[in-house]
């Protein structure tokens, strides 16, 4: 038998800061430009009832872990539910067993915030957030460890939410932070655009981008869904987290495409290119980037690492037994 220690939901939330989750999935990505291997999710989706089955994988040898992430959304319960399972990269040993709910908002917004920091200009102070839920507050805590964030200005559909949001993280955070009245007035002057939405159409205008600007979006992972729309890709240095989503579910990319706003080969680079420095970011004041994070198992188990080892340290969780095949196929 091998002892795995399952980790429960809640047992994650206080174990890391933003900026050490920051700081393990850009390791991550580093491996993944120095040749870690991964592969976009797989998707499969249920008519009756409706619902997504998804998983994705990826391999970090140099931080020793191999595993995933695999969820079941909507069905009958309309909810969802978040397994991951970690492993030891030499031995092929199950480490744990997460139920991955509350860690997904602090893994993506870590990922979100590695794309700021390797394509935001370095003294970009102001960001305009788009989305005020549980992924925008990721979006944002993580973004805060990388920049030194002077104003953010934040927009949502319900007036409410975006208020009550803008206090809480004004309270948070040491930058200012107010709720604007649309989309237009989160992007004027902000050096860093942030999308967070569940929105399956572009959620601003790519004209009212100013030059110079940063845009990571984290909601697009359907051929027919994106934040962005073609003005903004065209004008953009494109930067995708794994190159095989362009022909999979990268919407915005795709639907640019299709309609003839770029060209076949305009992505620049995957993140991890970026990183390792295989590729350059950001090379002049005035261009438009642009990081499509739609969700990879790099980050996952680079933040599902860092929590294990915590759990380790602080003994938290249980041990469950898992038997290897060399023992159960007798």
């Amino acid at each position: 038998m091998t002892a795995t220690r399952f980790i429960h939901s809640d047992d994650v939330l206080h174990l890391a800061t933003p900026a050490e989750y920051v700081d393990a999935v850009r390791t991550a990505y580093r491996e993944r430009g120095e040749g870690a291997p991964a592969e976009p999710r797989t998707l499969l989706a249920g008519d009756n009832p409706p619902g997504a089955l998804t998983t994705y994988v990826a391999i970090l040898p140099e931080t020793g872990v191999m595993g995933g992430y695999t969820y079941a959304a909507g069905f009958g319960k309309r909810d969802a539910h978040f397994v991951l399972p970690l492993f030891d990269a030499e031995t092929g040993d199950p480490l744990a067993l997460f139920d991955g709910a509350s860690m997904n908002p602090f893994k993506t917004g870590a990922a979100g915030a590695v794309g700021v920091d390797a394509l935001a200009r370095e003294d970009a102070s102001s960001l305009g957030l788009i989305g005020s839920g549980t992924q925008a507050r990721g979006q944002l805590l993580a973004t805060a460890t990388v920049r030194d964030l002077e104003h953010v200005s934040v927009f949502s559909r319900t007036e409410e939410h975006r208020r009550s949001f803008a206090q809480e993280m004004d309270e948070q955070l040491d930058a200012t932070v107010e709720a604007v009245d649309s989309s237009a007035d989160a992007l004027a002057d902000s050096d860093i655009v942030v999308t967070a939405t569940s929105s399956p159409k572009p959620v601003f205008d790519g004209e009212d981008l100013e030059d110079g600007t940063h845009v990571t979006v984290m909601g697009q992972y359907h051929p027919k869904k994106r934040e962005i729309d073609e003005q903004t890709v065209a004008r953009s240095t494109y930067v995708v987290d794994l190159l095989g989503r362009l022909e999979q579910d990268a919407g915005a990319y795709m639907m640019a495409r299709d309609t003839g706003a770029i060209e076949e080969g305009h992505v620049h680079a995957e993140l991890g290119d970026v990183v390792a420095g295989n590729a350059p970011g950001r090379t002049h004041d005035d261009e438009i980037t642009v990081f499509d994070s739609g969700g990879t198992a790099i980050e996952t188990i680079a933040a599902a690492k860092l929590l294990y080892d915590r759990a380790e340290e602080q003994d938290l969780g249980e041990s469950i037994d898992f038997e290897p095949a060399s023992e159960a196929f007798i």
